[in-house]
């Protein structure tokens, strides 16, 4: 304690958090890349023998994915996906059960691990965010043993965001462009106070993750981690930059038409159809399908050969950046150095051809293949279909251009490897509406030499992207109706002439100092609201403040518990008694001589033995009943139940941009409606969201919203007291036909 105190608590968690992503990033792309090397050395080692190659290049991800998607449905399936809709959810401050705990944690790292492993076109970005966010929620419940500090809500946001920076930055060991892609995707207003914490995290598990590369020598010294090595004195010429803005519009209505892609596979994939409820029976048969169908179309030998399909996507990265100009190469002695590009040189293939297959191949095996239920992310797909695509229109600039661009006298020649970096960065940039992409091209290549018209492009593509489709992760969320508040989009301004009290809920539930126990426990039973108003009277209607659930729920409980009740003589002293009592007569009375049988006899007295017992039962539980009727009539005890008497409060004519403005920027989950301080009603997130976008949450999407709207079923809390009605009406049934017993017996003994 004294050592944490002297420290800081942040420095601590932040180190702390920082060397566990660290350690956890290099582990995984430890495995997966040795994972890759058996994938790769495998298929060599079968060559000559094209049947068992091809058995051996499918079978191979097929297994690691089906695999992964058995873990994860088994241990926790809220570790399948991406993660970070969820995350944005959730930092928008509604709870998604199961998502932040050390079992998802788990089954992210190992189903993620496989995933990568299998050489699918899946990414690590976007599940890394989760499973730093995760890791910074569990480390914050161990550091809240010795400091209180993390208890608070509001640290817990700040906690989280911390978490994503790490994510991103740890893993490409890419820090600044990490902070700054987690602000853009996860924030819609982001804390400048977290701004430091997100940076130092980042930059120290970025440097942990690098030195243990080259702790592991998978590299000399700490450098980028997809190095180039263009020429920094004249990287390009302004000549170009019509054909870099070209590659930024052109990357903007790819990555749209890619997000529709992705979109229309999940719902297929949903419709109510034979095939579907199939696939959703039978949950292996999908992964296996897709892993299937691509490792096939990828196999080296076969169609693979015309789309360079025995690459890995870190090594079709290293290709595309290279600084060598293809179709110079083709068709003459390939020089050296130029390692596994190769693939891409094919002898009776052009190298546009060759470019061009293995874009329109990928791109809709990536669409495809992060549907799958595994942990997946997208950022690396698409990061390489913008390099494939920009190279191949570096490639037909070297083609127009072979002798280069002349300038000032002086003859330029064209950078394919160039145009493939920006065509990656406005790829990504249009796929999830961030501009942090360029900043993370600039640190994995190590190079700002083609910062301007990376820019352009990153710009061009986000301005095109985001007016026709929205963001994949925001697209995700409406697919899977996540309880979020989408930002207002152009032309916002009509939102300024709707006003609260057009959206908000009239039939307020509500409580007051004259509100009984029975009156509360209906209110518990017959709502899943989270939190009650409490007004003074019913008349006036004055808004005094809130209480939240959970301290009804134990002010109910405790009022109704065994410590206040009266109690009784107990059962067993009576049942013992009367059973006393009772053996001592039978001991005294004997059967006829003739007519009855012993046993019988026997049989009999068991009989009314127990069934006087359970008459004892029945009595003493209509005692505790009738008492808990005249406590249920007294008025609610409000001196010892804790009330916020500051609720968010909103007047009838806040226009609905205002409100949205607010719930945003505070992540509020719900506001009461108020004129002059009497109570009007009440607006919650849903309300909002419907008038913001025409969608609709289902039923089961809402379930992790802080405020539902009114009447929204009995919780499951309240189930015990459904039980108990259901009791006391089998007692008053028993104590009739007890009734009916003893009337029967007096009318045959007479």
């Amino acid at each position: 304690m004294y050592i944490i105190t002297k420290l800081g608590e942040d420095w601590l968690f932040l180190v702390l958090l920082g060397l566990t992503m660290a350690l956890v990033s290099w582990s995984m792309d430890y495995a997966s890349a040795k994972s890759l090397q058996a994938y790769k050395w495998v298929h060599a080692e079968l060559k000559g023998n094209v049947a068992l190659q091809y058995l051996a290049w499918i079978t191979y991800p097929v297994i690691l994915i089906t695999f992964s998607s058995v873990f994860c449905n088994l241990v926790a399936p809220q570790s399948i996906g991406s993660g970070i809709p969820e995350l944005k959810t959730i930092l928008r401050g509604v709870v998604l059960k199961e998502y932040l705990t050390l079992k998802a944690f788990i089954a992210k790292v190992i189903g993620l691990t496989a995933a990568l492993g299998s050489g699918m076109p899946l990414g690590k970005e976007g599940p890394f965010v989760h499973i730093a966010s995760i890791c910074a929620a569990v480390l914050s419940k161990i550091m809240s043993i010795f400091t209180g500090v993390y208890e608070n809500s509001y640290s817990y946001t700040d906690i989280l965001t911390v978490g994503c920076a790490v994510g991103v930055g740890c893993c490409f060991g890419t820090p600044l462009g990490g902070v700054l892609f987690s602000i853009e995707v996860t924030s819609t207003y982001f804390a400048v106070r977290n701004y430091w914490r997100g940076y130092f995290a980042a930059t120290f598990s970025a440097f942990i993750f690098r030195v243990l590369s080259v702790w592991n020598k998978d590299a000399v010294t700490i450098t980028a981690l997809f190095r180039t090595n263009f020429r920094m004195d004249f990287p390009f010429d302004l000549q170009e930059l019509p054909a870099f803005a070209i590659i930024g519009i052109s990357c903007g209505f790819l990555g749209a038409f890619f997000v529709y892609l992705n979109r229309q596979v999940v719902l297929v994939m949903r419709r109510q159809t034979k095939l579907t409820r199939f696939l959703t029976k039978h949950r292996l048969i999908y992964p296996f399908v897709v892993t299937l169908v691509i490792a096939t179309f990828t196999f080296p030998p076969g169609f693979g050969q015309f789309m360079a399909g025995e690459l890995m996507p870190r090594e079709c990265i290293n290709s595309l950046f290279d600084n060598f100009t293809w179709t110079k190469i083709e068709g003459s002695v390939n020089p050296p150095g130029l390692g596994h590009s190769t693939v891409w040189l094919h002898p009776h293939v052009s190298v546009f051809l060759i470019l061009l297959l293995f874009f329109i191949m990928k791109f809709w095996m990536s669409a495809v293949s992060t549907t799958m239920p595994i942990p997946s992310g997208a950022f690396m797909p698409v990061f390489i279909l913008g390099a494939a695509f920009g190279r191949l229109v570096g490639e037909i600039m070297a083609t127009l251009f072979p002798n280069g661009i002349l300038f000032d006298g002086i003859i330029y020649r064209i950078l394919p490897g160039g145009y493939a970096v920006i065509g990656a960065a406005a790829m990504t940039g249009a796929v999830t509406h961030t501009v942090s992409t360029a900043v993370i091209c600039f640190e994995l290549t190590g190079q700002i030499s083609h910062i301007l018209p990376m820019m352009v492009a990153v710009i061009l593509a986000n301005m095109v992207a985001q007016g026709l489709q929205p963001s994949l992760y925001d697209s995700i969320i409406q697919v899977k109706k996540l309880p979020y508040l989408p930002e207002l989009g152009f032309g916002h301004i009509s939102k300024y002439n709707i006003f609260v009290e057009d959206i908000m809920v009239r039939k307020v539930k509500f409580l007051s100092p004259q509100s009984t126990y029975r009156e509360l426990t209906h209110l518990l039973q017959s709502t899943s609201l989270k939190t009650f108003p409490l007004v003074d009277s019913k008349e006036s209607m004055i808004l005094l403040g809130s209480i939240e659930r959970f301290e009804l729920q134990a002010a109910c409980d405790w009022w109704l518990s065994a410590e206040r009740r009266r109690q009784p003589p107990s059962p067993s002293k009576i049942q013992k008694q009367l059973l006393i009592t009772m053996t001592e007569c039978l001991e005294n009375f004997s059967p006829p001589k003739t007519g009855i049988d012993c046993d019988h006899y026997c049989d009999y007295a068991k009989f009314l033995l127990s069934v006087t017992s359970y008459y004892i039962i029945v009595h003493w539980l209509l005692q505790i009943k009738a008492w808990e009727e005249v406590e249920l009539v007294k008025p609610i005890n409000l001196e010892q139940i804790r009330v916020d008497p500051s609720p968010f409060q909103l007047v009838e004519r806040t226009s609905l941009h205002k409100t949205h403005t607010l719930f945003s920027l505070l992540g509020l989950s719900h506001a009461y409606v108020t004129s002059i301080g009497k109570l009007v009603g009440v607006v919650a997130l849903k309300e909002v969201r419907q008038s913001t976008v025409p969608t609709h949450c289902s039923p089961g999407a809402c379930r992790g919203c802080p405020l539902l709207t009114q009447g929204d079923g009995i919780n499951a809390e309240d189930k015990f007291h459904c039980v108990h009605r259901v009791l006391c009406c089998c007692v008053s049934h028993v104590t009739i036909t007890l009734l009916l017993l003893k009337l029967c017996a007096v009318a045959n003994a007479t």
